[in-house]
């Protein structure tokens, strides 16, 4: 028996890239940066994948820095290069389950004012932490 499951909480690196297909599914892929329990390190980063219903809720409420929780479970994406024909792999978690958990009052001064997660515009003080 395996067990393939995968809890975190981080802030969205980015908008979610939304896809939309002919058969009626959705899939929202983005990147997820979560702080380590020592602030001197940098944090670890993640490729998101969401389908379906929790996909769209991505595409409507998730920006850039916004805090989010997420359960799934592991797994390696595969593919050949076009240009060199290598094998490339690329680890991803596909989300089950997307959590909301920042104020409203957060995912409108990321509306507002436009922050950035990374290069020094919103760094996260030691109350959002979620550690």
């Amino acid at each position: 028996m395996g067990v393939n499951s995968v809890t975190l909480v981080g802030r969205a690196g980015r908008d979610p890239e939304v896809r939309y297909f002919e058969s009626g599914s959705v899939v929202a892929n983005l990147t997820m940066a979560v702080n380590r329990r020592n602030r001197d390190d940098e944090p670890d980063w993640f490729n998101l994948e969401i389908w379906g219903k929790q996909a769209q809720v991505a595409a409507d409420f998730v920006k850039k820095g916004s805090l989010i929780g997420v359960l799934g479970s592991f797994k390696i994406d595969s593919w050949n290069d076009r240009k060199t024909g290598e094998q490339r792999n690329k680890p991803v978690v596909r989300v089950d389950r997307l959590e909301l958990l920042g104020s409203k009052r957060d995912s409108e001064s990321n509306n507002t004012n436009g922050s950035e997660f990374s290069g020094g515009g919103n760094t996260p003080s030691s109350d959002e932490i979620p550690f």
